[in-house]
């Protein structure tokens, strides 16, 4: 049995250029997929979040038209009710790598806010990409590498990194709002960016670090991350 470290925003709202709330949180699938997977095969997941809030979830993921059909916003609803990890976060200050076997940190707009300047996010993942341990993130999460900045300098610089596209944000009408865009953020930081096609399936696997494009990515990532730990 593995003990996996899941990631999570505090955030309920992610701030526009002009200062209003976009309501969000985590997306339900990006947490649901992978945590079904993994506590199937017998595995342990603890969540964090700063300062040890109970993350949101953005409600716009459990709509049927969003969450793939009507049954699919169900079981997601009902995967999330049942979840009693969710009620019961630590505070990632307080988050030891050497406490767990891997790192999965979902998307959502939630990271946009609050993990992509969390220096204990920041912290977090610098050690477990040099640890060697398996570190999955998808969608939104990725925003979380912009808080491995030191000096300028990330030790993720020219890793194969994918998250959500310019294309897809402005899919969903948020592009020309948003403070920054995470695709533009990410190859400044030095990522070596790729991206599939628009709403389909794509992750990307660079030694340790695995990362998925959407939503659509994180049951095949929660799939590779479920191989790699057997």
């Amino acid at each position: 049995m593995a003990r996996l470290l899941f990631m999570m925003p505090a955030a309920s709202y992610w701030t526009l250029k002009d200062g209003t709330r976009h309501a969000t949180g985590y997306w339900a699938e990006e947490f649901a997929a992978p945590y079904r997977a993994l506590t199937e095969a017998g595995h342990q997941i603890t969540v964090a979040t700063p300062g040890g809030v109970v993350p949101t979830v953005d409600m716009m993921s459990l709509r049927p038209d969003m969450a793939g059909g009507a049954q699919e916003a169900l079981d997601l609803e009902a995967t999330i009710r049942l979840a009693e990890e969710l009620r019961r976060p630590i505070r990632l200050s307080e988050a030891r790598l050497e406490d767990y076997d891997a790192v999965y940190c979902p998307g959502g707009h939630g990271p946009m806010e609050d993990l992509c300047a969390d220096a204990d996010a920041g912290r977090l993942l610098t050690a477990a990409l040099a640890s060697g341990k398996p570190l999955a993130i998808v969608c939104h999460g990725p925003a979380s590498l912009l808080a491995t900045r030191v000096r300028g300098e990330s030790p993720f610089a020219g890793y194969q990194v994918t998250a959500f596209s310019n294309e897809e944000e402005e899919g969903v009408g948020l592009a020309s709002k948003a403070r920054w865009l995470l695709e533009d953020e990410l190859v400044r930081l030095g990522v070596d960016f790729t991206k599939g096609e628009p709403w389909k399936p794509y992750t990307v696997v660079d030694h340790n670090l695995l990362t998925g494009q959407n939503p659509a990515s994180a049951a095949v990532l929660g799939e590779q991350l479920l191989k790699v730990l057997h």
